[in-house]
């Protein structure tokens, strides 16, 4: 027969304490804050809460007391409950508090703990890891597909005439509109891609004539400077988004969402991938002017390896931040073969770009070679994602995480960061409150995770990384 599992009736939130991955304790995030709980017993769930929780960001007991939570003891949270949620994975201690065939909610990183791993598994844990969720089907944006179909018809004369790899594309400026330009041009696979800071002056600008693209959005870019018109005059091809979404952004809007069935699997549920981004590039770009006093910030050669969710962040912070030129690597520029260009001489490299798992540990992209002949002494490093000596980074001088205990090494005179929660850089509270707004989602929302394990929906499903234990 096969197994059957009852819906969640009650919920234990643990307070974060010293783990593998949380050295020191110095994570004090809570996973769920007091007014989701009012959200969670106001839908006929008791939530346990332990004592002390969310102290960690500025909630206080008595905050969750006034939305009817159950408070109890570290002594007591674990005992008897079916659905124990915390931010990341457990200590080693707790595993034995409890008990089994219970669920296990949080930040799991199975295959980076394996020893972990295995308590789990032989004490029948089921274990379903919030970086695992999904969208099911996947979701996009209007504004996201129409900067992937407006970028799409800049970069259709050049794929006609066959002179795509060697475009060099400029973007002029950053926003929510042109993050989905970026991403198809990456997929694309110019010669170049870089996002400019609107205020350059024609002067300054590094490509024109027949083989150069400039992408803006005339919605926010005024061109001040005057250097539309100077493109123009040198033949260099010119693209405004906002005039494309005037003539035709609405129906080519449609028209992809026609032909593009929403693939099975989309973004993470339980996530805060820009913040990420955002956290990794300003710790970068504080270490960076902190060990080259002299330098010229907007001048620094900065390059971003992907265009994904989490380097869009850094990219976000490094426009934010002045820098002039931003490089912006994808699958071509990322060969072996041609990244050396792009390291060389660099202030600061950022690698947001993932790799499959049968690549881990054996391709890296940034290698030591790299940080001893390229990279110069005082330059910085940040890699957004991560790894541990089982399940290894792109980055290789990356063994594994570093922690707020001890946020960068030196290697190579290079400066080298990898940190296990980039957001703890100053966004503990702000995305404590967005991560626990979607944990909430994800139990009582379309996921309905509170029904139980017998009733997963897809994006939920490919999260149980342990288990189903009855």
């Amino acid at each position: 027969m096969p197994q059957t599992f009852p819906r969640y009736s009650s919920i234990a939130l643990v307070k974060e304490i010293e783990s593998p991955e949380n050295p020191g304790g110095l994570e004090k995030r809570v996973a769920l804050i007091p007014s989701d709980v009012g959200q969670l017993v106001d839908a006929g769930i008791t939530v346990y809460v332990e004592m002390g929780a969310g102290e960690g960001v500025g909630f206080s007991d008595d905050e969750y007391l006034k939305n009817n939570a159950v408070m109890q003891t570290a002594e007591q949270i674990y005992k008897d409950k079916a659905l124990i949620i915390k931010f990341k994975g457990p200590a080693l201690s707790s595993i034995d508090q409890m008990s089994e065939g219970c669920t296990l909610l949080c930040m799991a990183h199975f295959h980076s703990y394996p020893d972990r791993a295995k308590m789990l598994q032989d004490k029948r844990i089921n274990v379903i890891a919030m970086e695992e969720i999904c969208q099911s089907p996947k979701q996009d944006s209007d504004e996201r597909i129409l900067g992937r179909v407006a970028m799409n018809a800049a970069l259709t004369p050049f794929f006609k005439d066959n002179s795509i790899g060697g475009l060099r594309v400029r973007v002029i400026g950053w926003s929510e509109r042109l993050r989905g330009a970026i991403n198809r041009c990456g997929n694309r696979s110019p010669r170049s891609l870089q996002i400019i800071q609107p205020s350059l002056s024609f002067e300054e600008l590094d490509a024109t004539g027949d083989n150069s693209l400039y992408f803006y959005d005339s919605k926010s870019f005024d061109d001040a400077n005057g250097i539309l018109g100077k493109l123009r005059a040198l033949k260099t091809h010119i693209f405004d988004i906002n005039d494309f979404a005037a003539e035709q952004g609405q129906q080519a809007v449609v028209d992809y969402r026609d032909n593009h069935p929403p693939a099975q699997f989309g973004l993470r549920r339980i996530q805060c991938l820009h913040e990420t981004g955002q956290a990794g590039a300003r710790y970068g770009m504080g270490l960076l002017t902190e060990n080259k006093p002299s330098m010229n910030k907007e001048n620094s050669k900065a390059v971003i390896l992907g265009y994904g969710n989490v380097a869009q962040g850094a990219l976000d912070e490094l426009h934010q931040q002045g820098i002039k030129n931003i490089h912006v690597l994808g699958r071509t520029q990322t060969a072996k073969s041609r990244i050396d260009y792009w390291l060389k001489d660099a202030d600061i490299v950022i690698n947001g770009a993932e790799q499959s798992s049968e690549l881990r540990g054996k391709n890296f992209l940034i290698n030591n070679k790299h940080l001893k002949e390229l990279i110069p002494e005082h330059s910085v490093v940040i890699d957004l994602v991560g790894g541990s000596p089982t399940n290894r980074s792109p980055v290789e001088a990356v063994m594994s995480c570093s922690f707020l205990t001890e946020p960068y090494f030196v290697q190579e005179g290079v400066l080298v960061s990898s940190l296990w929660g980039w957001p703890m850089m100053g966004m503990m509270r702000e995305t404590a409150v967005r991560y626990s707004g979607q944990i909430v989602e994800v139990l009582i929302g379309d996921e309905k995770l509170i029904d139980g394990l017998g009733q997963l929906k897809p994006g939920v499903k490919r999260a149980l990384v342990c288990g189903p234990f009855g």
